[in-house]
């Protein structure tokens, strides 16, 4: 308790933080500052930003897991249209490991951020658009059209939507409050983000790149700029219509308590209740990137904390630490945080109303404190 008061203590948002230790609720604390509501506590919910990918990634597994689906399978198996633009050959693993050359939208035809709500639109684009790169031979970030390349495959096998298969796979046995597209009846427990930043200025962002002597005429250059400029404005989502919609590479909502036992499910039970099983859990978090880079010529730019994925988790990394070598998960933008340690029994769930995370700059001081204090005892417990 110690750990997350220090923590927070120069925060003027608030947070939640959860541990679960052997499928059990070990940590249960939050802030209780003033909200539109009432004092924050417990039972609100935030968003996740890329947290979100983390519960994207758990429905694929769980089709995969099922035999539903193969990570080597093209993805063109499951959803016919895709192949076309020379995508024939990008696998469901090339996806969730952000090696498809899909990290933008086609930037001779781009999707405002507001037309991401319309899902077949959005799905539309992405199997016309050609890759940025020879897909498999790079990784990139595909920090938005991550969730609609892999929620469309889980829509293809399963029929569901993703935020439906969510609900009733993940969500529902476990108890959670947790969605991708958030029903109307609970908008009232949403604490919106503040600090939430403006929106990048592609113009200048061009401007910059020229000057470090990119060709900013490039396609891959021009879908870099614009990908980063649909993802940095995160006060676009403290909209209703866009908690409604299914944004699975970043409008999750959640509280805590539902991101830390959801990961304790994937580890091992929880209540009788477990997600994936432990050959599940290593394909996933097997490292899928540690050999490859990004592509040329966004090779050149620096990356002090490179990305390092398995499939479609976030894997520990020096500005992600988590709890070390073997944790999964993922973090978001602003400081959101959830995680696994399959081999310490542990999984974690942190949010934050206060965007103040900046991974350029290493681990968000805010995680710090309590991470340590996890470490020593789960140290003292020989773990």
């Amino acid at each position: 308790m110690d750990a997350f008061a220090r923590a927070q203590q120069d925060d003027p948002g608030n947070a939640q933080l959860c541990v679960y230790h052997r499928g059990r609720l070990v940590v249960d604390l939050w802030t209780t500052r003033p909200t539109a509501h009432g004092p924050f506590g417990p039972d609100h919910v935030c968003l996740t930003m890329s947290c979100t990918k983390g519960m994207t990634a758990t429905c694929v597994h769980l089709l995969a897991q099922r035999g539903e689906v193969d990570y080597d399978a093209p993805v063109a198996t499951y959803w016919p249209d895709f192949a076309s633009g020379g995508k024939e050959r990008i696998t469901v693993a090339d996806v969730l490991a952000h090696r498809s050359g899909l990290a933008a939208f086609d930037p001779d035809a781009p999707i405002a951020a507001d037309a991401l709500t319309d899902w077949h639109k959005t799905v539309g684009a992405l199997a016309r658009t050609e890759p940025l790169w020879e897909p498999g031979t790079a990784f990139a970030y595909h920090a938005v059209t991550f969730g609609h390349l892999a929620g469309e495959i889980v829509r293809r096998v399963d029929g569901r939507s993703l935020g439906q298969f969510l609900a009733d796979e993940v969500a529902a046995p476990l108890g959670l409050d947790l969605w991708i597209g958030l029903p109307e009846h609970e908008e009232h427990r949403v604490v919106p983000q503040t600090d939430a930043g403006s929106a990048v200025d592609p113009d200048l962002f061009l401007r910059l790149l020229a000057d470090a002597g990119f060709d900013t005429g490039s396609r891959l250059i021009r879908g870099y700029v614009a990908a980063a400029a649909q993802a940095a404005n995160g006060a676009t989502l403290n909209r209703r219509e866009m908690h409604a919609a299914q944004i699975p590479a970043g409008n999750g909502i959640a509280n805590a308590r539902s991101l830390a036992r959801m990961y304790a499910a994937l580890i091992g039970p929880v209540d009788g209740v477990r997600l994936l099983n432990q050959e599940t859990v290593d394909e996933a978090r097997a490292p899928q990137t540690d050999h490859l880079h990004s592509p040329a010529p966004l090779d050149r730019l620096p990356a002090p904390f490179p990305l390092r994925f398995g499939l479609g988790y976030e894997l520990h990394r020096t500005a992600v630490p988590m709890l070390g070598p073997g944790s999964f998960g993922h973090s978001g933008a602003g400081g959101r945080l959830a995680f696994a340690h399959p081999e310490r029994l542990t999984a974690v769930g942190y949010t934050c109303t206060r965007m103040a995370w900046d991974f350029h700059s290493g681990p968000d001081t805010r995680w710090l404190p309590w991470t340590e204090a996890l470490e020593n005892s789960l140290s003292r417990l020989g773990r």
